[in-house]
Protein backbone atom coordinates (compact mmCIF):
# COMPACT_ATOMS: atom_id res chain seq x y z
CA UNK A 1 0.00 0.00 0.00
CA UNK A 2 1.42 3.69 -0.94
CA UNK A 3 2.10 6.07 1.87
CA UNK A 4 -0.29 9.10 1.83
CA UNK A 5 1.86 11.84 1.49
CA UNK A 6 -0.05 14.13 2.93
CA UNK A 7 -0.24 12.33 6.12
CA UNK A 8 3.34 12.52 6.28
CA UNK A 9 3.51 16.17 5.56
CA UNK A 10 1.08 16.73 8.69
CA UNK A 11 2.99 14.37 10.62
CA UNK A 12 6.38 16.41 9.81
CA UNK A 13 5.20 19.68 10.18
CA UNK A 14 2.68 19.31 12.20
CA UNK A 15 0.15 20.98 10.25
CA UNK A 16 -3.80 21.43 11.73
CA UNK A 17 -6.45 20.59 8.75
CA UNK A 18 -9.20 22.11 11.11
CA UNK A 19 -12.18 19.59 10.48
CA UNK A 20 -9.75 17.11 8.79
CA UNK A 21 -10.88 19.06 5.54
CA UNK A 22 -8.45 17.57 2.92
CA UNK A 23 -7.30 14.72 5.16
CA UNK A 24 -7.77 11.08 3.83
CA UNK A 25 -8.26 8.34 6.79
CA UNK A 26 -9.44 5.44 5.58
CA UNK A 27 -9.91 3.33 2.27
CA UNK A 28 -12.94 2.33 0.98
CA UNK A 29 -15.19 0.19 -1.65
CA UNK A 30 -18.59 0.81 -0.22
CA UNK A 31 -19.05 4.05 -1.76
CA UNK A 32 -17.75 6.84 -4.06
CA UNK A 33 -18.60 10.49 -3.57
CA UNK A 34 -17.68 12.48 -7.40
CA UNK A 35 -17.71 16.27 -5.91
CA UNK A 36 -16.71 17.68 -9.92
CA UNK A 37 -18.66 15.04 -11.51
CA UNK A 38 -21.78 15.52 -9.31
CA UNK A 39 -21.79 11.88 -8.86
CA UNK A 40 -22.89 9.01 -5.77
CA UNK A 41 -21.88 5.60 -6.34
CA UNK A 42 -22.67 2.96 -4.40
CA UNK A 43 -20.28 0.10 -4.81
CA UNK A 44 -20.17 0.70 -8.45
CA UNK A 45 -23.30 1.33 -9.53
CA UNK A 46 -24.68 5.14 -10.31
CA UNK A 47 -27.15 6.00 -7.67
CA UNK A 48 -29.53 7.26 -10.44
CA UNK A 49 -29.66 3.69 -11.96
CA UNK A 50 -30.36 1.89 -8.03
CA UNK A 51 -33.37 4.22 -7.25
CA UNK A 52 -35.17 3.70 -11.01
CA UNK A 53 -34.71 -0.39 -10.87
CA UNK A 54 -33.50 -1.16 -6.70
CA UNK A 55 -35.05 -1.15 -3.61
CA UNK A 56 -33.68 0.19 -0.08
CA UNK A 57 -33.23 -4.05 0.87
CA UNK A 58 -31.09 -4.73 -1.86
CA UNK A 59 -29.19 -1.43 -1.77
CA UNK A 60 -28.37 -2.34 1.85
CA UNK A 61 -27.20 -5.52 0.87
CA UNK A 62 -24.99 -4.27 -1.51
CA UNK A 63 -23.25 -1.45 0.69
CA UNK A 64 -22.88 -4.37 3.42
CA UNK A 65 -22.24 -7.50 1.57
CA UNK A 66 -20.64 -5.71 -2.20
CA UNK A 67 -22.55 -7.55 -4.54
CA UNK A 68 -26.32 -7.06 -5.25
CA UNK A 69 -28.69 -10.31 -4.03
CA UNK A 70 -29.33 -13.20 -5.89
CA UNK A 71 -33.05 -14.19 -5.35
CA UNK A 72 -31.46 -16.78 -1.98
CA UNK A 73 -29.82 -14.10 -0.87
CA UNK A 74 -32.43 -11.41 -1.00
CA UNK A 75 -34.92 -14.00 0.70
CA UNK A 76 -32.66 -14.89 3.01
CA UNK A 77 -31.49 -11.18 4.77
CA UNK A 78 -34.92 -9.82 3.94
CA UNK A 79 -36.67 -12.34 6.67
CA UNK A 80 -33.43 -11.17 8.75
CA UNK A 81 -35.01 -7.64 8.56
CA UNK A 82 -38.59 -8.64 8.92
CA UNK A 83 -37.69 -10.95 11.96
CA UNK A 84 -35.87 -8.06 13.60
CA UNK A 85 -38.18 -5.18 13.00
CA UNK A 86 -40.88 -6.30 15.51
CA UNK A 87 -39.86 -5.02 19.09
CA UNK A 88 -39.28 -5.86 21.85
CA UNK A 89 -41.85 -5.14 24.78
CA UNK A 90 -38.41 -3.36 26.58
CA UNK A 91 -37.96 -1.13 23.42
CA UNK A 92 -41.97 -0.70 22.99
CA UNK A 93 -41.87 0.76 27.07
CA UNK A 94 -38.65 2.70 26.54
CA UNK A 95 -40.11 4.72 23.69
CA UNK A 96 -43.77 4.90 24.94
CA UNK A 97 -42.43 6.14 28.48
CA UNK A 98 -39.95 8.69 26.96
CA UNK A 99 -42.42 10.16 23.80
CA UNK A 100 -41.54 13.87 24.89
CA UNK A 101 -37.80 12.95 24.39
CA UNK A 102 -35.95 14.35 21.02
CA UNK A 103 -36.23 11.61 18.13
CA UNK A 104 -33.12 11.51 17.60
CA UNK A 105 -32.06 11.23 21.64
CA UNK A 106 -34.89 8.54 21.86
CA UNK A 107 -33.39 6.24 18.99
CA UNK A 108 -29.83 6.27 19.73
CA UNK A 109 -30.87 5.49 23.34
CA UNK A 110 -33.02 2.57 22.19
CA UNK A 111 -29.94 1.37 19.80
CA UNK A 112 -27.82 1.75 23.31
CA UNK A 113 -30.49 -0.05 25.11
CA UNK A 114 -30.39 -2.84 22.51
CA UNK A 115 -26.55 -3.26 22.83
CA UNK A 116 -27.06 -3.44 26.70
CA UNK A 117 -29.18 -6.59 26.14
CA UNK A 118 -26.78 -8.56 23.31
CA UNK A 119 -24.66 -10.83 25.12
CA UNK A 120 -23.38 -10.72 21.49
CA UNK A 121 -22.03 -7.34 21.90
CA UNK A 122 -19.31 -8.24 24.67
CA UNK A 123 -17.17 -10.52 23.13
CA UNK A 124 -18.22 -9.69 19.01
CA UNK A 125 -16.66 -12.02 16.86
CA UNK A 126 -16.71 -10.60 12.83
CA UNK A 127 -19.76 -13.29 12.24
CA UNK A 128 -21.59 -11.39 15.48
CA UNK A 129 -20.71 -7.99 14.48
CA UNK A 130 -21.77 -8.63 10.34
CA UNK A 131 -25.02 -10.50 12.05
CA UNK A 132 -26.02 -7.52 14.89
CA UNK A 133 -25.35 -5.04 12.17
CA UNK A 134 -27.89 -6.78 9.81
CA UNK A 135 -30.57 -6.89 12.35
CA UNK A 136 -29.82 -2.94 13.35
CA UNK A 137 -30.18 -2.26 9.79
CA UNK A 138 -33.53 -3.54 10.07
CA UNK A 139 -34.51 -2.72 13.49
CA UNK A 140 -33.89 1.07 13.34
CA UNK A 141 -36.24 1.52 10.56
CA UNK A 142 -38.74 0.24 13.52
CA UNK A 143 -38.04 2.05 16.20
CA UNK A 144 -37.94 5.19 14.25
CA UNK A 145 -41.51 4.70 13.01
CA UNK A 146 -42.62 3.82 16.46
CA UNK A 147 -41.00 6.72 18.42
CA UNK A 148 -43.68 8.89 15.66
CA UNK A 149 -46.28 6.72 16.43
CA UNK A 150 -45.50 7.16 19.86
CA UNK A 151 -45.57 11.42 20.03
CA UNK A 152 -48.97 10.92 18.13
CA UNK A 153 -50.27 9.37 20.42
CA UNK A 154 -51.03 5.89 18.72
CA UNK A 155 -50.33 1.94 19.95
CA UNK A 156 -47.51 0.22 19.05
CA UNK A 157 -47.92 -1.10 15.43
CA UNK A 158 -46.43 -4.67 14.31
CA UNK A 159 -44.69 -4.28 10.79
CA UNK A 160 -46.83 -6.33 7.50
CA UNK A 161 -45.09 -9.34 6.17
CA UNK A 162 -46.71 -7.55 3.21
CA UNK A 163 -44.34 -4.49 2.73
CA UNK A 164 -41.33 -3.60 2.56
CA UNK A 165 -39.21 -1.51 4.74
CA UNK A 166 -39.84 1.89 2.89
CA UNK A 167 -44.11 1.18 3.56
CA UNK A 168 -43.46 -0.66 7.43
CA UNK A 169 -42.32 3.29 8.30
CA UNK A 170 -45.41 4.59 7.06
CA UNK A 171 -47.61 1.55 8.24
CA UNK A 172 -45.95 1.21 11.77
CA UNK A 173 -45.88 5.37 11.97
CA UNK A 174 -49.92 5.70 10.81
CA UNK A 175 -51.33 2.54 11.42
CA UNK A 176 -52.52 2.84 7.98
CA UNK A 177 -51.24 0.97 5.02
CA UNK A 178 -49.46 3.51 2.61
CA UNK A 179 -50.46 3.69 -1.24
CA UNK A 180 -48.12 2.78 -3.69
CA UNK A 181 -46.97 5.98 -4.72
CA UNK A 182 -45.49 6.73 -1.15
CA UNK A 183 -44.59 4.02 -0.42
CA UNK A 184 -41.99 4.44 -3.62
CA UNK A 185 -40.63 7.59 -2.51
CA UNK A 186 -40.23 6.64 0.94
CA UNK A 187 -37.76 3.94 -0.67
CA UNK A 188 -35.96 5.92 -2.37
CA UNK A 189 -35.40 8.50 0.38
CA UNK A 190 -34.34 5.60 2.33
CA UNK A 191 -31.84 5.05 -0.70
CA UNK A 192 -30.28 8.15 -1.58
CA UNK A 193 -29.57 8.75 2.50
CA UNK A 194 -27.76 5.38 2.75
CA UNK A 195 -24.09 6.30 2.17
CA UNK A 196 -22.72 9.18 1.66
CA UNK A 197 -18.55 9.31 1.95
CA UNK A 198 -16.80 9.95 5.28
CA UNK A 199 -19.21 12.22 6.77
CA UNK A 200 -19.26 13.23 10.02
CA UNK A 201 -21.70 9.82 11.64
CA UNK A 202 -19.72 7.47 9.58
CA UNK A 203 -16.43 8.80 10.39
CA UNK A 204 -17.98 8.72 14.42
CA UNK A 205 -18.86 4.92 13.69
CA UNK A 206 -15.16 4.03 12.26
CA UNK A 207 -13.49 5.76 15.27
CA UNK A 208 -15.53 3.83 18.05
CA UNK A 209 -15.09 0.31 15.83
CA UNK A 210 -11.84 1.15 15.31
CA UNK A 211 -11.49 0.53 19.42
CA UNK A 212 -12.79 -3.13 18.59
CA UNK A 213 -15.78 -1.72 20.13
CA UNK A 214 -19.09 -3.57 19.04
CA UNK A 215 -21.51 -2.50 16.49
CA UNK A 216 -24.12 -1.38 18.83
CA UNK A 217 -21.49 1.34 20.11
CA UNK A 218 -20.61 2.17 16.83
CA UNK A 219 -24.19 3.58 15.58
CA UNK A 220 -24.71 4.68 18.96
CA UNK A 221 -21.62 7.28 18.14
CA UNK A 222 -22.98 7.59 14.59
CA UNK A 223 -26.68 8.70 15.66
CA UNK A 224 -24.98 11.08 18.56
CA UNK A 225 -23.47 12.71 15.69
CA UNK A 226 -26.07 13.11 13.27
CA UNK A 227 -27.98 14.88 15.55
CA UNK A 228 -25.82 18.04 14.99
CA UNK A 229 -27.90 20.66 12.71
CA UNK A 230 -24.63 20.85 11.12
CA UNK A 231 -25.55 16.82 9.63
CA UNK A 232 -28.55 15.30 10.25
CA UNK A 233 -30.75 18.19 11.15
CA UNK A 234 -30.06 20.46 8.20
CA UNK A 235 -33.51 18.92 5.97
CA UNK A 236 -35.65 20.23 9.13
CA UNK A 237 -33.64 23.65 9.01
CA UNK A 238 -34.54 23.99 5.52
CA UNK A 239 -38.14 23.03 5.74
CA UNK A 240 -38.23 25.84 8.35
CA UNK A 241 -37.03 28.24 6.04
CA UNK A 242 -39.19 27.50 3.24
CA UNK A 243 -42.06 28.20 5.34
CA UNK A 244 -41.15 30.87 7.01
CA UNK A 245 -40.35 33.00 3.72
CA UNK A 246 -44.16 31.29 2.35
CA UNK A 247 -45.01 32.67 -1.32
CA UNK A 248 -42.79 32.51 -4.08
CA UNK A 249 -43.33 36.57 -4.44
CA UNK A 250 -40.97 36.68 -0.40
CA UNK A 251 -38.28 34.82 -1.75
CA UNK A 252 -35.87 37.43 -3.48
CA UNK A 253 -36.67 39.97 -0.47
CA UNK A 254 -35.47 36.99 2.69
CA UNK A 255 -33.33 35.54 0.48
CA UNK A 256 -31.52 38.61 -0.05
CA UNK A 257 -31.63 39.87 3.24
CA UNK A 258 -29.71 37.07 4.45
CA UNK A 259 -27.39 36.98 2.39
CA UNK A 260 -26.71 40.53 2.91
CA UNK A 261 -26.15 39.56 6.62
CA UNK A 262 -24.08 36.45 5.48
CA UNK A 263 -26.62 34.13 7.36
CA UNK A 264 -26.04 30.41 6.39
CA UNK A 265 -28.97 29.43 4.12
CA UNK A 266 -29.65 25.71 5.23
CA UNK A 267 -29.81 23.38 2.08
CA UNK A 268 -27.31 24.75 -0.27
CA UNK A 269 -23.39 24.02 -0.85
CA UNK A 270 -21.59 21.03 0.43
CA UNK A 271 -18.23 20.07 1.52
CA UNK A 272 -17.62 17.87 -1.49
CA UNK A 273 -20.30 18.91 -4.21
CA UNK A 274 -19.12 21.93 -6.13
CA UNK A 275 -22.42 20.78 -8.53
CA UNK A 276 -25.61 19.80 -7.94
CA UNK A 277 -26.44 17.26 -5.09
CA UNK A 278 -27.48 14.09 -7.89
CA UNK A 279 -29.57 13.42 -4.47
CA UNK A 280 -31.19 16.71 -4.74
CA UNK A 281 -32.04 16.35 -8.37
CA UNK A 282 -33.88 12.75 -7.99
CA UNK A 283 -36.01 14.13 -4.90
CA UNK A 284 -36.67 17.51 -6.45
CA UNK A 285 -38.99 15.19 -9.06
CA UNK A 286 -40.58 13.50 -6.16
CA UNK A 287 -40.68 16.52 -3.91
CA UNK A 288 -43.02 18.08 -6.60
CA UNK A 289 -44.96 15.00 -7.12
CA UNK A 290 -45.79 14.48 -3.41
CA UNK A 291 -46.67 18.35 -2.31
CA UNK A 292 -48.94 18.16 -5.78
CA UNK A 293 -50.49 14.40 -4.51
CA UNK A 294 -50.79 15.93 -0.84
CA UNK A 295 -52.15 19.48 -1.58
CA UNK A 296 -48.75 21.56 -0.82
CA UNK A 297 -47.88 23.01 -4.21
CA UNK A 298 -47.00 26.30 -2.80
CA UNK A 299 -44.27 25.13 -0.63
CA UNK A 300 -42.95 23.30 -3.53
CA UNK A 301 -43.33 26.73 -5.69
CA UNK A 302 -41.55 28.54 -3.01
CA UNK A 303 -38.50 26.32 -2.64
CA UNK A 304 -38.16 26.38 -6.41
CA UNK A 305 -38.00 30.01 -6.72
CA UNK A 306 -35.30 29.66 -3.65
CA UNK A 307 -33.71 27.55 -5.65
CA UNK A 308 -33.78 29.81 -8.67
CA UNK A 309 -32.63 32.68 -6.66
CA UNK A 310 -29.80 31.15 -4.57
CA UNK A 311 -28.24 30.10 -8.69
CA UNK A 312 -28.80 32.95 -9.87
CA UNK A 313 -26.71 34.80 -6.41
CA UNK A 314 -24.39 32.04 -5.89
CA UNK A 315 -24.53 29.18 -8.47
CA UNK A 316 -21.12 30.75 -10.04
CA UNK A 317 -18.98 29.70 -6.63
CA UNK A 318 -20.75 26.30 -6.87
CA UNK A 319 -23.96 26.90 -4.22
CA UNK A 320 -26.60 24.00 -5.21
CA UNK A 321 -29.02 22.64 -3.59
CA UNK A 322 -28.25 19.76 -1.86
CA UNK A 323 -30.21 16.70 -0.52
CA UNK A 324 -31.38 18.59 2.66
CA UNK A 325 -33.15 21.13 0.24
CA UNK A 326 -36.12 19.08 -0.81
CA UNK A 327 -36.21 15.92 1.61
CA UNK A 328 -37.43 17.55 4.06
CA UNK A 329 -40.56 18.83 1.76
CA UNK A 330 -40.64 15.07 0.61
CA UNK A 331 -40.70 13.64 4.64
CA UNK A 332 -43.67 15.98 5.61
CA UNK A 333 -45.63 15.62 2.78
CA UNK A 334 -45.34 12.10 3.21
CA UNK A 335 -46.71 13.04 7.37
CA UNK A 336 -44.03 12.72 9.06
CA UNK A 337 -43.24 15.75 12.02
CA UNK A 338 -39.84 17.81 10.96
CA UNK A 339 -38.79 17.14 14.45
CA UNK A 340 -38.46 13.22 13.69
CA UNK A 341 -36.50 14.16 9.98
CA UNK A 342 -33.23 13.37 11.39
CA UNK A 343 -34.42 9.67 12.88
CA UNK A 344 -35.63 9.17 9.49
CA UNK A 345 -32.19 9.86 8.41
CA UNK A 346 -30.23 7.39 10.82
CA UNK A 347 -32.86 4.61 9.68
CA UNK A 348 -31.26 5.10 6.15
CA UNK A 349 -27.81 5.65 6.85
CA UNK A 350 -27.72 2.71 9.39
CA UNK A 351 -26.85 0.74 6.21
CA UNK A 352 -23.66 2.81 5.05
CA UNK A 353 -22.81 2.88 8.80
CA UNK A 354 -22.65 -0.72 9.26
CA UNK A 355 -21.42 -1.26 6.07
CA UNK A 356 -18.51 1.13 6.45
CA UNK A 357 -17.81 -0.23 9.89
CA UNK A 358 -17.47 -3.65 9.12
CA UNK A 359 -15.09 -2.63 6.42
CA UNK A 360 -13.08 -0.47 8.20
CA UNK A 361 -12.37 -3.15 10.85
CA UNK A 362 -11.81 -5.59 8.72
CA UNK A 363 -8.23 -4.22 8.59
CA UNK A 364 -8.43 -2.17 11.62
CA UNK A 365 -6.28 0.52 12.63
CA UNK A 366 -6.65 2.25 16.20
CA UNK A 367 -7.90 6.14 15.23
CA UNK A 368 -5.44 7.95 17.96
CA UNK A 369 -4.76 11.43 16.15
CA UNK A 370 -2.65 14.66 17.47
CA UNK A 371 -3.63 18.05 18.98
CA UNK A 372 -1.45 20.73 18.60
CA UNK A 373 -0.83 22.46 22.06
CA UNK A 374 -1.14 25.98 22.66
CA UNK A 375 -1.49 26.20 26.41
CA UNK A 376 0.91 27.36 29.19
CA UNK A 377 3.75 25.00 29.27
CA UNK A 378 5.09 25.79 32.83
CA UNK A 379 5.89 24.20 35.31
CA UNK A 380 3.58 26.77 37.27
CA UNK A 381 3.89 26.98 41.37
CA UNK A 382 0.91 25.45 42.75
CA UNK A 383 -0.71 27.32 45.65
CA UNK A 384 -2.98 26.25 48.04
CA UNK A 385 -6.26 26.54 47.80
CA UNK A 386 -6.23 28.91 50.98
CA UNK A 387 -3.45 31.14 49.57
CA UNK A 388 -4.80 31.62 46.72
CA UNK A 389 -6.89 35.44 45.62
Amino acid sequence: MHENPKRINIMEANTIYKGLEGVTVSETKVGFVDGEAGRLVYRGYNIEDLTEHSSYEEVAYLLINGHLPNAKEYQDFTQVLRKSSELSKEVVDLIWTHSESHPTSLLRTAVSLLGANDRRADHALDKDQKDMGMELVGKIPAIVSSIRRAKDGGKYVSPSPELSMAGNMLYQSTGKKPDKTSERIMDVCLMLHADHGSNASTFSSLVTISTLSDIYSALTSAIGTLKGPLHGGANEMALKLIMKIGKPENVEKVIGDMLQKKEKIMGFGHRVYKVYDPRAKILKGFAREVTQKNGKELLFQTAQKVEDTMIMKLGSKGIFPNVDFYSGMVYDSLGFHPDIFTAIFAASRASGWVARSLEYVSDNKLFRPRSSYIGERGPKEYIPIGKRN
